[in-house]
């Protein structure tokens, strides 16, 4: 980092904007000489400071303005000058950040060939590779064991105590990785005919029926998977159920699995297996439950609803708003290293007409306004600080509506991110104060906490493969007493299947050296007195909610850490 002082005796006046130029010095024109400039701060001779956000690499030849750091709405500004300045900027970041199809039905995406080509404020400076080489199966579970040992975590180690309990399975459906399954059942799904019958053992006695009617039975419904053919890896076919399963709140208010059936149409050929049944038969059923719920969680929750809508509002935030723009300096911040991390994950991860997309057509269905936008007793409670930043600078409702920038930013998301589907509940524009809030609190909230409860974890409980199975290499069993510990064996993964997998959720989880924790970066874009009072006062708040959850989780058997605000990225950065 380097710092240097520019001298001026005189008065400047009331300054607007800094042109920054750059040449090549000629004898070292050979070299690289980009340097990356985060920002101009002018003391003027009166005493008053100016300040101007760059956060820009700069290379020969070149010369870029920055204004500044106030935030102003288009119809604020008062020079013909500055209006031209925002139009400039808008049309140099929408030569470079174009939207592209990259699959038809899925949110679009940002029109690049490699991660090497974004541009270098986007990127982040390291990459991280595993290679495994192992196509084995499994010999037992204690020789899966000493895989990552050196790499366990007290959560790891409880899971892989733990993952073949029944009260643990119904932990992990509230308090895991994925808990946006379940739901209180009312009525037990058609195609799913558990008897009372079958059930009695596991309700002490009590009627199923007064129990639905009690609010005691939950259902968790994988019926997307319906139809969606698994895998070939390593030239072997993988399979994949789309399981419904039943669960029962104790007296002791414990949930536990109490049904499972394993595919979506009832027959001869598709049990219902119970606990009741034997170790293996049912210990299997939830095997393909937990990988079934590994798909929904990565395909649906993780990869659709934050990283790929991330990059929705992270492009259309860069083609439509200024850097002086307020709401490009709330949201700025929050899609740092978004586009770097999505564009690698594509080369690497993903084809256009593979498994994980024809599932993703499938969960765009679900895709709504509503289902991403936090409970409003929360949002209540908790993001007053985006209202008073936004009442900082909109007033009233006029303003909203007259802000051009603003109003092709929501457009440009419902059309490019939404495909302009008036079913999903997304605005198409912006007619008050109220309804930007809440917008830039659903956007800020995805990006941020959404993605730590989904993202954080993943070491923690898919670490130990058994309990979250990346794949499975044999089909649905289809008959009750065939089941052995050898035929789980030979169910799960192969060993370099299991072993990448587990590197991938280790590098997921694993925080990276230059983290930005939620609630930073905001100060990097601001420069008024009552934005940046704000913004002390919410780092403030989420030190006490820090210390609160800490405390919280001393009497607990196993500690949730990964909605502590420490411990929430402020984007989706991994």
């Amino acid at each position: 980092v380097i710092e240097l002082d520019v001298s001026c005796p005189s008065s400047l006046g009331q300054l607007e904007f800094v042109v920054l130029e750059s040449e090549p010095y000629l004898p070292f024109c050979f070299l690289n000489n980009d340097w990356f400039c985060s920002k101009v701060v002018v003391t003027t001779p009166e005493g008053d400071t100016a300040n101007f956000p760059c956060y820009h690499w700069i290379s020969g030849n070149e010369r870029l303005v920055f204004r500044e750091a106030t935030g102003k709405l288009i119809f604020n500004e008062t020079w013909p000058e500055a209006i031209e300045e925002r139009k400039k900027e808008l049309q140099s970041r929408r030569d470079v950040y174009r939207w592209s199809i990259y699959a038809e039905g899925l949110p679009e995406i940002m029109k690049v060939d490699s991660a090497s080509d974004l541009p270098a404020e986007v990127r982040f400076s390291f990459t991280k590779d595993f290679e495994f080489t192992n196509k084995k199966q499994w010999k037992s579970l204690d020789e899966l064991s000493r895989v990552f040992n050196r790499h366990k975590t007290d959560v790891y180690e409880y899971v892989e105590k733990n993952w073949k309990e029944d009260e643990f399975f119904g932990y992990q459906l509230l308090n895991g990785l994925n808990p946006m399954m379940i739901h209180r059942c009312s009525k037990l799904p058609e195609n799913f005919p558990v008897t009372e019958d079958m059930v009695k053992t596991s309700l002490f006695g009590k009627s199923l029926e007064e129990e639905i009617q009690k609010g005691n039975i939950f259902l968790v419904d994988y019926k997307r998977l319906h139809g969606v053919t698994a895998n070939v890896i390593h030239g072997k076919q993988q399979f994949l159920a789309a399981p419904l399963c039943l669960l029962y709140i104790t007296p002791e208010e414990k949930l536990i699995p109490i049904a499972i059936q394993l595919k979506q149409e009832p027959g001869a050929n598709n049990p219902i297996f119970l606990p009741t049944d034997s170790e293996y038969d049912w210990l299997l059923a939830k095997i393909f439950v937990r990988n079934a719920d590994f798909a929904e969680h990565e395909l649906n929750f993780h990869l659709l609803r934050t990283h790929l809508l991330a990059e929705v509002f992270a492009v259309s935030t860069l083609r439509n708003l200024p850097m002086v723009h307020p709401i490009y300096k709330l949201l700025i911040s929050h899609f740092r290293y978004t586009l770097q991390i999505n564009t690698l994950a594509r080369q690497a991860l993903i084809s256009e007409n593979g498994v994980i997309t024809k599932f993703l057509k499938k969960a765009v269905a679900s895709l709504t306004y509503s289902s991403l936008c936090m409970p409003e007793d929360i949002t209540a409670r908790g993001l007053e600080f985006v209202q008073r930043v936004i009442g900082h600078y909109y007033t009233c409702d006029a303003d909203v509506q007259k802000d051009c920038e603003l109003q092709n930013w929501i457009k440009d998301i419902f059309f490019h991110g939404f495909l302009a589907e008036t079913s999903t509940g997304i605005p198409q524009s912006f007619s008050s104060v109220t309804e930007l809030v809440k917008f830039n609190t659903m956007v800020i909230f995805t990006v941020s906490v959404q993605h730590a409860a989904v993202n954080n974890g993943q070491f923690d409980f898919g670490g130990w493969m058994p309990n979250f199975p990346i794949s499975l290499q044999q089909p649905p069993p289809t008959t009750k007493g065939q089941c052995t510990e050898s035929t789980m064996l030979k169910t799960f993964p192969d060993i370099n299947t299991t072993v990448n997998g587990m590197a991938v959720v280790y590098l997921l989880s694993k925080q990276s050296t230059d983290y930005v924790a939620l609630g930073n970066g905001y100060q990097d874009h601001f420069s008024e007195k009552t934005p940046l009072e704000l913004i002390h006062e919410t780092q403030d708040m989420l030190k006490r909610y820090n210390f609160e959850i800490q405390g919280r989780n001393v009497s607990l058997p196993l500690s949730y850490t990964y909605l502590n605000p420490n411990n929430v990225e402020n984007s989706v950065a991994l």
